[in-house]
């Protein structure tokens, strides 16, 4: 990635983070000065003069840019690491404000009572990590997952699997020898097991078929199955709770398969 692409990531990232575009814009052209007028800011940003000053007042207020009151003004942006900390308090600030607001939202009911049984589809990776740790950190007396792609185990994921009291029977499987070696290291408390999955992928299965993910499932009664999308290798998934003893009978059979009798301590 070149300067200017990296400059023009930047301003993306930055809007992303709240800043409007001209905020970002010249605050990204200042990185690139060590002081910087309005006229030369302009110069190197292409925002116009005129607007140079009010994004300029707006990083001030913000904690991002110092401004020397000299004539012509003069700009700096603050040292790198000091703006990444105050953006990053400024996020954080925000998701909380978020998070306490949607918590305040009035609930609207239905009319009718939800069905005991729910499935529902979610994709990105992101949300799915999170939505496994969560499960993973609600379990009560047993876990078992299956990891089918080796990108999927991540520092996160085996600090949550590490993290899983010693009283949960904790069995993690994975489709590959060298994958359930790995967990294995990572996991040293888990009970680990190749599973017998493998004929998911179906006896012509290549690069391009749909490879499975992840498939977990937490105290007999929630499941989260996901997949590997070929194309964009992108993470699907859907999730489920309340099931029956029938179905979350078969589903744990399947998951477990290649996990012998004699380990398996729900046998």
């Amino acid at each position: 990635m070149d300067g200017t692409e990296s400059a023009e990531q930047a301003i993306e990232l930055l809007q992303q983070l709240g800043l409007k575009e001209y905020e970002a814009c010249c605050f990204v052209g200042l990185t690139r000065l060590d002081t910087g007028t309005a006229k030369r800011l302009s110069e190197i940003t292409e925002v116009p003069r005129t607007r140079v000053y009010d994004a300029i007042r707006m990083l001030e207020a913000q904690g991002l840019v110092e401004i020397q009151h000299s004539s012509p003004q003069r700009f700096r942006a603050v040292p790198l690491g000091e703006a990444t900390e105050t953006l990053r308090d400024q996020y954080e600030e925000r998701v909380e404000r978020l998070s306490q607001s949607l918590e305040d939202v009035e609930a609207v009911g239905e009319g009718d009572e939800s069905p005991v049984q729910q499935v529902w589809a979610m994709a990105g990776r992101d949300a799915i990590e999170n939505r496994t740790n969560q499960l993973l950190g609600q379990a009560d007396d047993e876990i078992v997952f299956v990891v089918g792609d080796g990108s999927l185990l991540t520092e996160e994921l085996i600090d949550s699997l590490n993290a899983v009291p010693s009283d949960i029977e904790l069995l993690v499987g994975a489709l590959t020898e060298p994958l359930e070696a790995e967990i294995r290291r990572g996991v040293p408390e888990a009970t680990t097991f190749v599973s017998g999955l493998e004929w998911l992928h179906g006896e012509r299965a290549t690069e391009e078929a749909t490879a499975i993910g992840r498939l977990l499932l937490v105290d007999r009664s929630t499941i989260l199955v996901s997949s590997i999308v070929p194309e964009s290798k992108e993470e699907q998934a859907i999730f489920g709770e309340g099931f029956g003893n029938g179905l979350v009978v078969i589903a744990r059979r399947l998951m477990a398969q290649g996990l012998l009798g004699t380990r398996d301590p729900a046998q």
